[in-house]
C-alpha cells in the first residue's frame, strides 16, 4: 500500500514540476535557484500530508505551501551576494533576445513589488485563479486579496513605463 502511495506521489512530482517551477520563479521574484528550492521544499511538505491530500488536492496544497513559504522569505531581507546566470550560446531558429529581455523587465518589477502583492498578482493574473481562490491561499478576505492584486498591478504599470521621447 505504502508503494502504491509513494508511485501516485511520483507521478504527481513529475506532472506537475514543470508547471510549479514557472509559477515558483515568478513567486520569489525571478531568481532561478531560489524558485528550485522552493518548489522541492514545499513538494517535501506535501510528501508528509500526502496521505491525506493525495486523492483530493494535491496541486491545490503545494500551491498554497508555495505561496506561504514565499510570503514568509520575502519578509526576510537578504543583504549578500545574489548569483547571476550566464546564458550559453545557443543557436536559436529566430531571435529571442527582446522576450527575455521583456521576461527579465518582468520579474524584475515583480521582485519589487512586496510578497502578498506578488502572490496575488502571479495567482490571479499568471495562474488565472479567481478572486476566491487567492484570497483561500493568502489566507485573507476576497476583498482584501483583489486589493493586493489591485496594487501590485498598479505598481507594475508604474515601474514598467517606457519614458520615451517622441521623435522629431
Amino acid at each position: 500500500m505504502e508503494q502504491a502511495r509513494a508511485g501516485e506521489f511520483d507521478e504527481f512530482v513529475a506532472a506537475r514540476w514543470p508547471a510549479l517551477l514557472p509559477l515558483a520563479r515568478l513567486l520569489v521574484g525571478g531568481d532561478p535557484h531560489r524558485a528550485e528550492d522552493l518548489v522541492q521544499d514545499s513538494l517535501v511538505k506535501l510528501w508528509f500530508a500526502w496521505p491525506r491530500v493525495g486523492d483530493e488536492a494535491p496541486e491545490a496544497y503545494v500551491r498554497k505551501v508555495m505561496v506561504r513559504a514565499a510570503a514568509r522569505s520575502g519578509l526576510r531581507r537578504w543583504w549578500g551576494e545574489r548569483p547571476v546566470e550566464r546564458l550559453p550560446e545557443v543557436t536559436m531558429a529566430g531571435d529571442v533576445s527582446a522576450d527575455v529581455v521583456e521576461r527579465d523587465r518582468l520579474e524584475a518589477a515583480l521582485a519589487q513589488l512586496s510578497p502578498k502583492q506578488r502572490v496575488a498578482v502571479v495567482l490571479r493574473y499568471y495562474q488565472d485563479l479567481p478572486e476566491r481562490q487567492v484570497a483561500e491561499v493568502l489566507g485573507c478576505p476576497v476583498g482584501t486579496a483583489r486589493s493586493h492584486a489591485a496594487r501590485g498591478v498598479a505598481r507594475l504599470r508604474r515601474l514598467l513605463v517606457d519614458v520615451v521621447e517622441p521623435a522629431r
